[in-house]
């Protein structure tokens, strides 16, 4: 079995520009060991980490000048990790986690192709309970709910990293979940909203789904 074939590209946010190597298409898969088989990764979807999604770029560029400050970052189901390679260019505190097992490989090159500091990451599922990615300020996502049970998941492992004041962001494409998730982060104190993003004339088509924003804050003291 030949190794995966790969592309280069460069996605420019303003003056900042980042640098990509991913894989050629969603055709491609490498997996000798049977590491992605033994995890549940089927041969179909093997390749979905390693390709740029429109939910991605649309994420991308929402928090590409988002006020971050000093909160500590947290990307789930990174996939290429975009995101968290550009607010890295940014000096964010930034983390990135996904269940792939190759996703890891691909974020240490690309952060090195970019010239920065590699991005702490640990590769863990939703349904895991015994990482050590600690709590965060800020979570932030896309593409993630292909299935109905995939909210709960979600969300479970939302509160488990959540400080006691957090915004979450998530990139929906219009899976027809949103209203699920947000009635179940409700559940967990987090008021929602969604919203369009501001511009997307760097998509070939026309977005369609919403961006999720999700708020947490401390309970008032009685």
């Amino acid at each position: 079995m030949t190794n995966p074939r790969v592309r280069y590209q460069t996605i420019e946010f303003g003056k900042i520009d980042i640098h990509l190597c991913t894989l050629r298409n969603k055709q491609e898969f490498h997996d000798p060991e049977g590491i992605a088989e033994k995890l549940g990764i089927s041969s179909a979807a093997w390749p979905i980490f390693g390709v740029v999604w429109p939910s991605s770029l649309v994420l991308a560029h929402h928090i590409c000048n988002y006020d971050i400050g000093s909160k500590r970052v947290l990307e789930i189901g990174c996939g290429t990790a975009l995101s968290s390679l550009l607010l890295n260019k940014q000096h964010v505190d930034i983390t990135a986690t996904d269940y792939h097992p190759e996703a890891e490989t691909f974020l240490n090159r690309n952060s090195e192709l970019n010239g920065d500091a590699l991005i702490p990451f640990e590769r863990t599922g939703w349904a895991d309970n015994n990482d050590n990615l600690g709590r965060f300020d800020l979570i932030i996502g896309s593409d993630l709910l292909y299935e109905d049970e995939h909210i709960g998941l979600l969300s479970n492992f939302i509160r488990e990293h959540s400080n006691p004041e957090c915004e979450v962001i998530i990139v929906d494409p219009g899976r027809g979940r949103k209203n699920k998730l947000a009635n179940k982060l409700l559940e967990l104190g987090y008021r929602s909203s969604f919203s369009k993003p501001e511009n997307s004339d760097y998509l070939d088509n026309e977005f369609k789904g919403d961006i999720l924003q999700f708020v947490r804050s401390r309970k008032p003291r009685k």
